[in-house]
């Protein structure tokens, strides 16, 4: 996990580390914010049910007053579960299921600001790009015991009886996209407030997508605790059954998201010589600025 993460990082940061010697339009960038997912175990796209932390430190690249590129490494938390679905209950409580994951993600973008900041002190921006991330979903046995849930297939994923279902990476591409508006709080601080989403490719960031498996053949392969998690009824009613093999756990038709709200705060690492990033433009007032 770790390896591949660092690896991604390495790589943003080389594209980036040839323009080192003009550091005069680079920013080092700090992020906090919060995390949250939609998916099979959160059906509202944008909630506060089931919100973790996010954090992040990056650089940015500014090519002049309106485009830059920038790299940022962020590790946030996110969860879900039917007991806080908001969606239909009557179709989710007995099912019961819940899940866990930190994510690690290295993210490229390219970022579109509308006014030039030196001129005005605020600005709004767009960005999108590229990114690598790294998920790992878990859940709680009885005991409090955590487990991770890809290794059980708990669809009957990489079992020989359901050849369609493949194990599902841990590490995954995604498309980052968002905007938000900045404000200069003085030459060489300025205070962003941003939202991120990110279009996934996999519909396992929550561990459900499809159909359940036979329970005989999953407990055969795979051992009782891949049955447990892949129906908790039981945990809140004791005479649930098990679904019938084939029947709907989640919806493989819509994957999943995840995405990141808070704010974004930019050092501008110019050699402090009472020019701005784009070569000492003026604001309105007739004033030399030092903000991008």
């Amino acid at each position: 996990m770790k390896q591949f993460f660092i690896a991604v990082i390495i790589a943003i940061l080389a594209l980036l580390s040839y323009q080192i010697v003009n550091s005069q339009s680079l920013t080092a960038d700090l992020y906090g914010g919060i995390a949250n997912y939609q998916g099979d175990l959160q059906s509202k796209r944008f909630s506060f049910n089931n919100i973790g932390p996010a954090a992040g430190l990056g650089i940015s690249y500014h090519f002049n007053s309106k485009w830059t590129v920038r790299g940022v490494a962020t590790y946030m938390k996110i969860k879900g579960s039917d007991a806080s679905n908001s969606g239909d209950k009557s179709n989710l409580a007995g099912r019961n299921l819940s899940f866990k994951s930190s994510v690690w993600e290295a993210q490229l973008a390219v970022e579109y600001n509308f006014f030039d900041i030196e001129e005005r002190s605020l600005s709004p921006y767009l960005f999108a790009g590229i990114a690598a991330f790294h998920f790992n979903p878990y859940s709680f046995d009885g005991a409090g015991s955590k487990v991770y849930l890809r290794s059980l297939g708990t669809e009957g994923q990489g079992l020989s009886a359901y050849p369609d279902k493949k194990l599902y990476k841990n590490n995954q591409f995604a498309i980052p996209f968002g905007g938000g508006i900045k404000f200069a709080l003085n030459p060489r601080l300025v205070l962003g407030v941003e939202l991120g989403l990110r279009k996934l490719f996999t519909d396992y960031l929550d561990d459900v997508s499809g159909t359940y498996a036979d329970s005989a053949i999953l407990a055969a392969a795979r051992g009782p605790q891949a049955v447990a998690f892949a129906f908790r009824g039981k945990e809140v009613n004791p005479n649930a059954l098990y679904p019938a093999e084939g029947s709907i756990r989640g919806n493989p038709k819509s994957k999943d998201w995840y995405y990141t709200t808070g704010i974004k705060l930019s050092y501008n690492l110019g050699g402090g010589n009472g020019s701005g990033l784009f070569g000492g433009r003026r604001s309105k007032t007739g004033c030399p600025t030092n903000v991008y």
